[in-house]
């Protein structure tokens, strides 16, 4: 199968932002992230000045992807049908390779050095954790959710069962002691 087009072609929208977010290198990233993988939309809600003052993202994304800062929980508005997806390490989330995506969704992280707020937490369709030992740093986390989403989503041809990509060799077993290699 041919590789597909980039962006890859899905059905539905998402979004991606913060809550609290404080550092203009991490929000430039996860710009930089949204607009590779194809957001309709970044979004920050009750972010510093500081994280705002400068756009740290080489891609100028805010020149081609929209941005919404609403200073407080109670001034965000989505979109109609769009699914709010809090990601927090939490006990009660559900795993990211397990959840299965909406087609219309905004995801939304924590702060660098806290959580989402409760009052964010109540308001989420779903919550879901990237399983690791530990945080990992916010913009990480966004392009980690952004693969997922692409690769669920997308239209990408299915792994194979044996290492490598879908033109692999086959396994077969080999002409000497019968074991598996490849022709």
């Amino acid at each position: 199968m041919p590789a597909p087009n980039w962006p890859p072609t899905a059905r539905g929208y998402f979004a991606i932002g913060a809550e609290r977010m404080s550092k203009s290198l991490n929000l430039g990233n996860l710009m930089r992230s949204a607009h590779g993988f194809g957001a309709s939309f970044t979004f920050t809600v009750g972010a510093t000045y500081r994280a705002l003052e400068a756009f740290a993202d080489t891609s100028k994304s805010q020149l081609h992807l929209p941005h919404y800062n609403w200073t407080s929980l109670e001034d965000m508005v989505l979109p109609k049908g769009c699914k709010l997806v809090g990601i927090e390490l939490i006990d009660s989330a559900i795993d990211l390779p397990s959840f299965r995506h909406p087609l219309r969704a905004a995801y939304v992280l924590g702060p660098e050095q806290g959580s989402l707020s409760d009052e964010l937490l109540a308001r989420c369709d779903y919550v879901v954790r990237i399983p690791t030992s530990f945080c990992v740093n916010v913009a990480m986390a966004g392009a980690i959710v952004m693969y997922d989403r692409t690769r669920t989503l997308a239209r990408f041809a299915d792994r194979p069962m044996r290492e490598g990509g879908p033109g692999a060799p086959a396994l077969t077993p080999a002409r000497t002691g019968g074991k598996i290699g490849r022709e």
